[in-house]
């Protein structure tokens, strides 16, 4: 596999598109903060990191429903930068997704985290996804 986040957020898209309750991905470091900040921010109820029977950690991702509407709290979720092509940003010219509405989510020298508090850190990285 070339690009195991674009995997990643290929599965929690395609399982919110079928209105699964949990998704399974293999498990990284970088995974696991993607899922954090997914959960801190509000698109996902909870993760969790598992061991199957062989040994492979892998990571449970219960998606969030909106309960009156029924419809998927992640509306967008898309790579930006990619194994061919590396989209990196400094802190002036830090895209804002959807008008503030949104994140992106940057790999920084100080970890992954959010547009936002990567402005707040004064801090510039690679832009891994968007999401709204």
């Amino acid at each position: 596999m070339t690009d195991p986040i674009a995997d990643f957020l290929t599965r929690i898209r395609n399982a919110a598109k079928a209105n699964h309750k949990v998704v399974e991905a293999p498990a990284s470091k970088m995974k696991l903060e993607i899922a954090r900040i997914l959960c801190e921010q509000g698109y996902i109820l909870a993760y969790k990191q598992e061991q199957d029977e062989r040994g492979h950690a892998t990571i449970k991702i219960a998606l969030k429903y909106h309960q009156a509407t029924k419809t998927n709290a992640i509306k967008v979720i898309k790579r930006v930068s990619r194994p061919g092509l590396r989209r990196y940003a400094s802190v002036a010219e830090m895209p804002r997704v959807m008008n503030g509405l949104g994140i992106a989510i940057l790999s920084t020298p100080k970890g992954i985290m959010t547009d936002k508090e990567a402005r707040k850190e004064n801090v510039g990285g690679e832009v891994l996804c968007y999401v709204y």
